[in-house]
Parts: C-alpha cells; sequence; structure tokens
C-alpha cells in the first residue's frame, strides 16, 4: 500500500486519485485554487493545501498531474521528499524533475471528471532512472491496468504525438463533419454507424489497409464537387485539400 500526494486538480488529478484509492492511501491534494483543492480532497478523503511547505515530506509517490508547461516549475518548487516524485504528461522528459527519484506515470487515455474510466483497458506507460522507483510505478500501474510499459522519454513523446494524429486530430475532423450537417440542418448522429465502422476497421486490417473515399480512388470529379461545397469555407477548404493529397501521396509511396 503506497501513501500517495496528488499535485493538481484537474481531470487526470481527479481520475488518479479516485482510481488509487481503492487499494492505497491518498493522503494529500496539493492545488492553485483553494477549492478545487479542497473537494478533491473530500472525495478522497485527505488532506489539501495551496502551499508547496505543506506537503508531507515522507509519502511514497508525489503525483504531479497537471499541464505540461507547468511541470519543471511545479517540479522545481516541491521540497525534498522520501518518495517518488513523478509526472503524468506524454510529451515531457523525465530530467525536468530535479529530484534524485524522479519518475513518469504516463495514461495513454483521453480523460475527463465526468466520465468513468476502465483503467484496465488502458495503456501506461512509465520511466525512471531509479530502479527501485521504476519497479514500484509498474507495480503500481500493474494495479489498475493490464497494459503496463516501461517507455523511455523518446519513445513516450513518440506516442503523444501519434495519440494527437489517432485521438485530437480525427475528433477534430467530426467537429469539422458536424459543423457541415448543422448548415444542412442534419444531425451528426447520422454519421455514427459510419464512425464505428471506421474504426472497427481500422483496429482489425490496419488503417493503412482501410482507407476509402474519392481521394485513394483518385475520383477527381467528386473531390472538385467537394471543393465546390467548400467555396465559402476557406478552412475546411484548405484541409480537404491537404488531407486528400496527402491520402493520395501515401497511396504512391
Amino acid at each position: 500500500m503506497m501513501r500517495i500526494a496528488i499535485i493538481g486538480t484537474g481531470n487526470v488529478a481527479w481520475q488518479f486519485a479516485n482510481a488509487f484509492r481503492e487499494k492505497h492511501n491518498v493522503e494529500f491534494i496539493y492545488g492553485r485554487n483553494a477549492k478545487k483543492a479542497e473537494q478533491l480532497a473530500q472525495s478522497v478523503e485527505a488532506a489539501f493545501s495551496t502551499s508547496f511547505n505543506q506537503i508531507p515530506r515522507d509519502l511514497d509517490l508525489y503525483l504531479i498531474a497537471i499541464s505540461d508547461d507547468q511541470i519543471e516549475s511545479v517540479a522545481g518548487q516541491i521540497p525534498e521528499v522520501s518518495g517518488i516524485v513523478a509526472h503524468t504528461s506524454g510529451s515531457v522528459d523525465l530530467t525536468v524533475i530535479p529530484h534524485e527519484k524522479s519518475g513518469v506515470f504516463y495514461p495513454l487515455q483521453t480523460l475527463s471528471k465526468e466520465k468513468v474510466v476502465d483503467w484496465k483497458k488502458v495503456p501506461l506507460c512509465v520511466e525512471s532512472q531509479h530502479a527501485e522507483s521504476l519497479e514500484a510505478l509498474t507495480e503500481l500501474g500493474s494495479y489498475l491496468s493490464k497494459n503496463v510499459q516501461q517507455i523511455d522519454s523518446q519513445q513516450r513523446r513518440a506516442i503523444h504525438l501519434a495519440a494527437v494524429f489517432a485521438c485530437n486530430f480525427s475528433n477534430h475532423m467530426m467537429a469539422n463533419a458536424q459543423e457541415l450537417l448543422r448548415e444542412s440542418e442534419l444531425d451528426f448522429s447520422i454519421l455514427k454507424p459510419l464512425i464505428e465502422e471506421t474504426v472497427e476497421k481500422a483496429l482489425e486490417v490496419g488503417p493503412d489497409n482501410a482507407q476509402t473515399g474519392p481521394a485513394v480512388r483518385g475520383n477527381e470529379k467528386t473531390l472538385e464537387k467537394h471543393q465546390n461545397l467548400l467555396e465559402n469555407h476557406a478552412r475546411l477548404l484548405e484541409i480537404y485539400n491537404l488531407v486528400s493529397q496527402s491520402i493520395q501521396d501515401t497511396q504512391h509511396e
């Protein structure tokens, strides 16, 4: 059983704090916003503070779950502690944490407070140059997930970049589709079966083998019709042309 402090009060902090509490002791919450820190602390029956000086020094894990741009600054303000100091980012290097027992505990999943997470299915990427810390983070991850991998910072950055393409960019494309449908007084739900089939096929045969559409078929007349429909949407037309060309170029590699 680990004694844990959570540094942060956002979505990732909430999810981890509540996931850990079933087996471990989440004893302390740090947050810049007192109200948010208190709310999270109450949900896991922990102490809280907005001061780094109040952080207990003798816990097993100090998990920094905040925005990427703030990690280095916050890590530098955490006092000398006996436990592991780890962040949860996919893109921030391990070396930004100036503590001997530094580590990374990165969940490869999009997280929000409102949605229940099936942690068993979430890949967890762990990293540390300290052997005992790496073992401890791996064991902690195994409590939550069936897929825990020891990944170095370079590999983790590659995973995070790939995840942006697969998750964030694809979601933005769906938002663009929703915008176009609204203009014709159509509901986004009409695309649900198509989206589900697209994802299922990509996972089954691989996205490189699952590509369909006018670009991959070289159907120039259809491409031109779509371009005409987008003549009053300069941003979407630019995206459409760029992605269509990328699909065609990929098919000829």
